[in-house]
């Protein structure tokens, strides 16, 4: 169903454009209310309005904080005396229209800015993702809240942590291959690895090499089509050149 969005307080009774005051609405209800006062067009709705009211007087302090951390980022940026510029939303809509561009993250990023053209853009994407390094507790407990299971008090097992990134090549039985993912260890020495098609389970700690520490994230790769429907050829000419914040 289409959304419109609504001003609680009507503009014409002296409502503003502050976001608290904007609410989404769907069509035929925009157009009943029309500049009727809130109170009085929900006046049967009394669980629905007082929602609605909670919201209208709900502190702008996190939004102010993002815009002062941004105008604060630029000032640091100019201070360093390199050529600094902003742009706004509308910009890389504008730009990524210009090129042809599909609507992703990678693509937005690519779009910032004063933009000439663009004559290539990337097939893969690096996903980062923050996992954390682990947690003191060491003990499992149940949907209850009573702990089930008892945690070794080193998290290194035969020199591997849980976390690392490792490759493990197998050359016999059910898991043979090559299997490259984050370990998780136990102390018996037989181990999990989870890859990007699964979990392999009950592999030896002799099949298993180190590729990376456990740094509190997770690295992937993906193609960047998967994030579109299509992937049309970017135009002919020009270069690269994006910038601002």
């Amino acid at each position: 169903m289409p959304l419109n969005l609504d001003h609680i307080h009507p503009r014409g009774r002296g409502g503003s454009d502050r976001v608290s005051n904007l609410a989404l609405a769907c069509i035929g209800c925009n157009q009943a209310k029309n500049a009727t006062p809130i109170e009085e067009f929900l006046k049967g709705r009394p669980a629905l309005l007082a929602k609605i009211l909670k919201q209208a007087k709900a502190p702008l302090r996190d939004a102010a904080a993002v815009n002062a951390t941004r105008w604060a980022l630029w000032r640091a940026l100019q201070a360093t005396g390199l050529p600094v510029a902003t742009a706004s939303g509308g910009r890389t809509k504008w730009n990524r229209s210009r090129t042809g561009a599909p609507k992703s993250h990678t693509l937005d990023a690519l779009h910032v800015g004063h933009l000439e053209t663009v004559t290539a853009w990337p097939s893969k994407v690096l996903v980062v993702t923050a996992t954390g390094r682990g947690t003191y507790a060491r003990t499992r407990t149940d949907r209850y809240g009573f702990p089930r299971l008892r945690l070794p008090r080193t998290k290194q097992v035969k020199g591997f942590a849980t976390g690392d990134l490792v490759r493990a090549t197998i050359p016999t039985g059910k898991n043979t291959g090559v299997h490259t993912g984050r370990v998780a260890v136990r102390t018996t020495g037989s181990f999990n690895i989870t890859t990007r098609h699964g979990t392999v389970q009950g592999i030896g700690h002799r099949h298993v090499r180190l590729l990376q520490r456990a740094d509190g994230y997770s690295y992937t790769t993906h193609p960047e089509a998967r994030h579109r429907a299509a992937f049309p050829p970017p135009p002919e000419g020009g270069g690269i050149h994006a910038g601002g914040i």
